[in-house]
């Protein structure tokens, strides 16, 4: 609890919600997954401690994500998991209901832009905005892109890849494609599956991904021991997995990632593409601590990339920065959400 909190800022994400407050900055970094009793619906546990129950739980226990690919894909729990977060930054009491940020995809509809107001707003929020989140990453990570000249980001989560071409306080050009960690993951078991004849869990695959997963296997000869099921005797199998064995299943995935990227450079006016030839590729995200990503867009595109100090937090700092500086930033930043709140307080 940090006691009186007006302003928060938070990166709603599909792995991960974090939450940052002004003059605290990160407060919260816990996963986006709740526990429930199947037959009752009763929660019993969301964050940390609901990851770790992913794969081991009996049978009338359930460990969901509540958001799939960077949108709400289950309103109950995530606005419950909300409350959850927002009561442990703030406190149970809750005086002072918070105006929040929420950083969500630049590609979502306006029915889920809705569907992420509402769940903050019921969580207890006094006013919600929402920011596209390569903005925010770009104010995050220290991006000026308040002046006529092009910058790029590439924001690579765990549900969605968002690409911008900024300037001028503004998105110039921006795509949004589903495919990003969890992809990976995905992409990863499947791959067990094929090669190997065993069925790995959710939590193996992502373990797989960040001891020896890589975008540059020339740079790198890393090996795993796995554990998994065999699927032709049903019992316990342990296999070694290489570092390019694991760029081999997760390759057309990356290959998606960077197609996108190389869509929104060709739609970029010449002017701009110039500019970010000279200053590079800012690279944010959780996706982009994999290793040899950055080395992997850079050879693709011909574009250098920077990989910033900290790309996981970025989102979550830019949506706090942004709602410190609100007025400042009206171009940047849009409320969709305004009236009364159900619980009462005005929205301003």
């Amino acid at each position: 609890m940090f006691g009186l909190v007006n302003d928060i800022g938070i990166d709603l994400g599909t792995a991960t919600c974090l939450v940052y407050v002004k003059g605290k900055g990160i407060v919260l970094n816990e996963p986006s997954v709740v526990a429930i009793e199947q037959e009752t619906g009763r929660i019993v546990a969301i964050g940390d401690e609901a990851r770790r129950m992913l794969g081991r739980t009996p049978s009338n226990i359930t460990a969901i994500k509540p958001l799939r690919d960077g949108v709400i894909a289950d309103f109950e729990l995530t606005e419950q998991m909300l409350k959850y977060f927002i009561a442990k930054v703030c406190g149970k009491s809750m005086l002072f209901h918070p105006r929040i940020a929420v950083g969500v995809p630049s590609g979502i509809t306006s029915v889920e832009r809705r569907a992420v107001i509402d769940a903050c707003v019921q969580a207890g929020a006094r006013r919600c905005y929402l920011i596209e989140e390569p903005l925010a990453a770009a104010i995050g990570s220290g991006v000026d892109f308040s002046q006529p000249s092009g910058s790029m980001v590439v924001d690579i989560g765990g549900g969605t890849t968002d690409v911008a071409v900024l300037s001028m306080g503004q998105v110039v050009v921006s795509r949004s494609v589903r495919v990003a960690g969890n992809e990976c993951d995905e992409a990863i078991t499947r791959y067990m599956r094929l090669k190997f004849n065993i069925v790995i869990g959710e939590r193996t695959a992502e373990e797989v991904k960040m001891e020896v997963g890589t975008a540059w296997p020339r740079a790198i000869r890393r090996s795993l021991e796995v554990r998994g099921r065999d699927l032709a005797t049903g019992l316990p199998k342990t296999v070694t997995i290489t570092s390019g064995q694991a760029h081999e299943a997760i390759e057309e995935t990356l290959s998606t990632i960077v197609g996108v990227i190389r869509a929104v450079l060709e739609q970029t006016p010449p002017e701009l593409a110039a500019d970010i030839m000279d200053k590079g590729i800012v690279l944010t995200g959780g996706g982009a601590l994999l290793h040899g990503m950055d080395r992997y867009i850079s050879q693709d595109t011909g574009v250098a990339v920077n990989l910033i100090e900290d790309p996981v937090t970025c989102v979550a700092r830019g949506t706090g920065l942004a709602l410190e500086t609100l007025n400042a930033v009206q171009t940047r930043v849009s409320p969709f959400w305004s009236g009364r709140s159900s619980l009462g307080g005005s929205a301003e």
